[in-house]
């Protein structure tokens, strides 16, 4: 099990680059994490919900999406309570000193999910959450160490020497666990390495004699790691200044923004500069798109929406003859009416929306999550996606759907063409579709192959930490004593080249 010095050091990262190193050497290889925390959320192929994070280190082990990758995920919708998904499915709305009082019943559940996950599998490699540091938490921890004991495995480290403090951070950890869990940890990695190690040889040593937990590598940062989908929105930054694309795209940054991978291809495209639009500054009046992203809590984000000024941006541009697009919450605040009568995402009641789309959202029923092929209507293209969201939207501009499928149709256009939405997620991963849009907006074609990016940027990573970690030694700890032999030269070549 791999746990952090903190948030953000890298736990998911790594995981997935040694899911990939792992099986080129032949190993069959699974991910787990038994509580996740995100709004970036993926389907799996028995329709429930997984973090984002599981979901790229699945692709990096070869392996389909499955609920048990990550049988507990906590979707904030406040700043003190989150939607409880278990094992794929809606399970309540918690505060979080109920969900604190509460998450020791799910451990069976977890339990379950990871007796499944390991079947048919020589290694499983699970991800800790947060840090074991916060030992105010470990009653009933279903996320560190208290998965760790319940699951009997041996623990790896790891720490941000970026984020700096890393030599605190370790020791630090290594004097807030007792006994007990301290004796889990075999060893520590130090993550996101800039400049020469070797002036880090004494640091190591300090917190080798203060721990008596060895290093198993010390990684450099790795380059291409813009090439790999952010496993939250604290990922999410403006990189409009690095990037020469004349085809600009604004993206306001909701506090509850949801599934921003959305935007992934986007970024990656040469010819498009993306915009993320922070709290305090205002949608750019050059914008040739404006796409409002999915959220988590649709309300309350219109809410901060209009608190930052940018529903008077937004009408404005289109006033100006400017696109508009929404994507699933983006697409409800994009019509007259959002109406949460239950009170699922907040307090009961409704509020107007935009007013750009002539339709109206009750937020309630059954949460739909689907993977989804259609048709895109505006350009016939070809699509692929998934549906994540709660809530039905009907209205006139619906006769003008965004995109068919064969029993059904998605979405609504505005009679002027320029506004549209759709709850259909992942549609920009399609170099083809992507291409079609962004030509239909006056941009110009690039041979950007997005999805064989992110593969050569997974086997980039397990390069990487093949060379800087000790993976023998990890798969000694984990018990796998029959470790199949490094991947040759050729094997290398031959994986790198496989189809996607």
């Amino acid at each position: 099990m791999f746990q952090g010095t903190g948030s953000h050091v890298g736990k998911s990262v790594i995981v997935a680059g040694l899911c990939r190193a792992l099986l080129r050497r032949g190993l069959k290889v699974a991910p787990f994490k038994p509580q996740n925390m995100s709004n970036n959320a993926a389907v799996a192929i028995d329709g429930g919900e997984i973090g984002r994070a599981q979901a790229l280190q699945a692709r990096a082990a070869g392996l389909p999406l499955s609920v048990d990758m990550n049988p507990v995920l906590l979707k904030p919708e406040s700043d003190v309570g989150a939607q409880v998904i278990v094992q794929g499915k809606r399970f309540a709305t918690m505060a979080a000193a109920e969900y604190g009082t509460r998450k020791s019943d799910l451990m069976p559940r977890v339990l379950e999910s990871f007796s499944r996950i390991g079947e048919g599998k020589q290694i499983v490699l699970v991800e800790g959450a947060g840090s074991p540091a916060e030992v105010n938490l470990r009653a009933g921890d279903i996320a560190n160490m208290g998965f760790a004991e319940a699951a009997n495995l041996p623990v790896v480290l790891i720490g941000d020497i970026d984020r700096g403090g890393v030599i605190a951070s370790l020791v630090g950890t290594y004097e807030v666990l007792d006994e007990t869990d301290r004796s889990r940890v075999k060893g520590f990695l130090i993550n996101k390495f800039r400049g020469d190690a070797g002036l880090f040889t004494e640091g190591l040593k300090t917190v080798e004699e203060r721990t008596g937990w060895p290093c198993l590598g010390v990684i450099p940062w790795f380059e291409n790691m813009r090439a790999l989908p952010a496993e939250d929105s604290l990922g999410l930054t403006d990189d409009s200044q690095l990037s020469e694309g004349k085809l600009v795209i604004a993206v306001p940054a909701l506090r509850r923004l949801a599934n921003f991978d959305d935007l992934d291809p986007l970024s990656a495209e040469p010819g498009v500069k993306l915009i993320v639009v922070h709290a305090g500054s205002t949608i750019p009046a050059d914008a040739d798109l404006v796409l409002i992203p999915g959220s988590k809590s649709t309300i309350a984000d219109l809410a901060f929406l209009r608190e930052q000024g940018w529903d008077i941006d937004i009408i404005a541009h289109h006033r100006r003859g400017g696109r508009v697009l929404g994507l699933c919450g983006g697409y409800q605040m994009l019509g007259r009416l959002i109406a949460d009568p239950d009170g699922i995402e907040g307090a009961p009641g409704s509020v107007a929306g935009l007013g750009l789309l002539d339709v109206e959202t009750i937020i309630g029923g059954d949460k739909t999550t689907a993977s989804v092929t259609g048709r895109h209507l505006p350009t016939g293209k070809t699509v692929t996606g998934y549906e994540i969201h709660l809530g039905q939207t009907e209205g006139p501009d619906c006769s003008r759907p965004l995109i068919e499928f064969s029993e059904r149709c998605d979405g609504a256009q505005s009679s002027d063409g320029l506004v549209g939405g759709t709850y259909i997620h992942g549609l920009f991963a399609d170099d083809s579709f992507r291409r079609s849009v962004l030509r239909s907006l006056g941009g110009a074609g690039s041979g950007t192959r997005y999805e064989s990016g992110v593969e050569a940027a997974l086997n980039g990573l397990a390069d990487h930490l093949d060379h800087y970690v000790d993976i023998a030694r990890l798969l000694d700890i984990a018990g796998a004593h029959a470790v199949m032999p490094a991947i040759s030269t050729t094997a290398k070549k031959q994986f790198n080249q496989a189809p996607i």
